[in-house]
């Protein structure tokens, strides 16, 4: 069970995925920089530059549903694992 603070916190972020975005691009060999994501999405015809994929790792950023899918596949991961812990 989440206590006051941890549940206020989540209510601040803008999404829920961005921390697991950064762990999982990091965790690619090799790593796959802010940039180097923008590039590949924009290669998708999904314009997000590098400041609002910083954003988007924080917290402080929606993410669309086509931006979600588009990152799940610029990473090469399943949909799914961007929304795990």
């Amino acid at each position: 069970m989440c206590d006051y603070h941890t549940v206020m916190k989540r209510a601040a972020q803008k999404n829920v995925i961005g921390h697991t975005i950064k762990k999982v691009r990091l965790s690619l060999k090799p790593k796959v920089s802010q940039q180097d994501l923008a590039g590949r999405l924009a290669a998708r015809g999904i314009q997000i530059d590098r400041s609002a994929i910083a954003r988007i790792e924080i917290g402080d950023r929606f993410v669309r549903d086509f931006e979600i899918i588009g990152i799940a596949a610029a990473l090469r991961v399943p949909l799914g694992r961007l929304f795990e812990k």
